[in-house]
């Protein structure tokens, strides 16, 4: 089972995109799962979702704590929560940035991808929403979902945002993902 733990802030579209890879998932035959992790939750607040991705039935309902794939919507949590808590050297962490700007960090994990999302967002969407921007790059780093299944999944869960949202977000997926 994969296990997906998404660290963001209030307002970046933390929520949607575990909700996005879970359809994307399914999309795929999957079975799969997504939930928040709510608190005393306002805009700018740290906050943190999950979801699972499995060819079997998921039964566990709990938070992920060792997660296998880990994404972090934006860079400045970093050093201020423990976003990197529970993951190890096969961990996959995809890190909203154009580069390595920590090179001090000190993680297990030897899978380490950047993506500039903050750029492509503000460019193509306008404003610093990046939770489709950075599932490009979940799909081009991990495998566990395509461009295709992401594409249907903002079709169905932006329905009703009309369609030159649904298409700015395609439009942001495919650049993340380096599809030309």
């Amino acid at each position: 089972m994969e296990q997906i733990r998404i660290h963001g802030r209030g307002g970046q579209g933390v929520v949607t995109a575990a909700e996005l890879i879970a359809i994307a998932a399914f999309y795929e035959g999957s079975e799969s799962q997504a939930f928040p992790n709510f608190g005393v939750e306002r805009t700018g607040a740290p906050i943190q979702s999950f979801a699972r991705i499995s060819n079997q039935p998921i039964v566990t309902r709990e938070q992920i704590y060792a997660p296998t794939v880990l994404i972090i919507q934006d860079a400045t949590l970093i050093g201020t929560v423990d976003v990197f808590k529970g993951t190890d050297k096969n961990t996959k962490i995809i890190i909203n940035s154009p580069r390595n700007n920590w090179p001090n960090l000190k993680l297990k994990s030897h899978q380490l991808f950047f993506s500039p999302a903050t750029e492509i967002a503000l460019r193509i969407l306008g404003k610093n929403i990046v939770n489709t921007v950075i599932l490009g790059a979940f799909a081009k780093y991990t495998g566990l979902v395509s461009p295709a299944s992401l594409k249907k999944a903002i079709r169905e869960k932006f329905a009703g945002k009309g369609e030159e949202i649904i298409k700015k977000n395609i439009a942001a997926v495919e650049e993340a993902y380096g599809i030309d």
